[in-house]
């Protein structure tokens, strides 16, 4: 019996151990979901601000440009998991792409989603990780900007929709598809100005520019949202772990009380034994 509590302390010593990286990780996944999310207000509030100037300047055309069409079809920048511990996270972004996984370009985000992408057979046109911490997100939105305007300029596609995660009002996870090139006039609002601005460049090349930062900022906020969902889902898979833990702990505690009380119940028979002998 002694042999079994050894081996009952040994076994809660290592899920003591593992509680604490879960407790660990689980702390790393929160703040970096807090961040995420403290800095979308800013992102959201710079893509108002450019979406703003394109309206100025649209009102400023003779007649506003026509809505490009996807000639040369539609590209995806799937927005997975970078690293593990989430759960069906990366299941759930893929699934929800439907008949156009295997049809259209895809350029895929994060580690873990890349690996899963090869599982099902599909190869994506281009791909990058997901930065490990926020700073790193306009520099990958610069990235996903270059390969998107390098294979334009080819011929090879002639639009680009953003597949990602986003919290809900609902506090649920719920899987996006949004537009991002070519962009569409009509969801800008423009009208007469009675002030317009004063330009140093022709309103077309200004709403060229406009349109390039526009995406741009778009791609930042659409990642911060990514990123805050990917840990967000770690903490609740680090949660439901915790829970185990703390089950399988409860279970080998009680164990051990019994072992104890039969070790305990043995040793007084042992000894009542002996001296009723003597």
């Amino acid at each position: 019996m002694t042999e079994r509590l050894a081996d009952i302390s040994a076994r809660m010593d290592g899920i003591g151990q593992l509680g604490a990286v879960v407790n660990a990780m689980r702390g790393i996944a929160a703040a970096r979901a807090q961040q995420a999310i403290g800095q979308l207000p800013a992102a959201d509030s710079h893509a108002a601000t450019i979406a703003a100037a394109i309206s100025r300047v649209l009102a400023m055309l003779p007649s506003p440009p026509p809505s490009a069409h996807a000639a040369n079809g539609t590209a995806l920048v799937v927005f997975c998991a970078e690293q593990g511990f989430v759960g069906a996270f990366s299941e759930h972004v893929l699934d929800a792409i439907g008949p156009d996984l295997a049809t259209a370009s895809l350029l895929a985000i994060g580690t873990r989603g890349l690996a899963m992408l090869a599982e099902r057979g599909v190869e994506p046109l281009w791909s990058a990780a997901m930065p490990g911490h926020t700073q790193g997100i306009p520099r990958l939105a610069d990235h996903i900007a270059d390969a998107v305007y390098a294979r334009v300029a080819a011929g090879e596609i002639g639009a680009l929709d953003a597949v990602f995660s986003r919290r809900g009002k609902d506090h649920l996870v719920h899987v996006q598809r949004r537009r991002l090139f070519p962009l569409d006039p009509g969801e800008f609002h423009s009208s007469a100005q009675s002030n317009p601005p004063l330009l140093t460049q022709t309103p077309e090349v200004l709403l060229r520019e406009l349109t390039a930062e526009y995406l741009h900022a778009q791609l930042c906020a659409i990642a911060l949202h990514a990123f805050a969902a990917e840990n967000e889902a770690r903490m609740e898979a680090m949660a439901m772990a915790h829970g185990q833990i703390d089950r399988q702990l409860a279970a080998l505690r009680a164990t051990q009380r019994r072992v104890r009380q039969d070790e305990i119940t043995a040793e007084i028979i042992e000894l009542a034994a002996g001296a009723a002998r003597g």
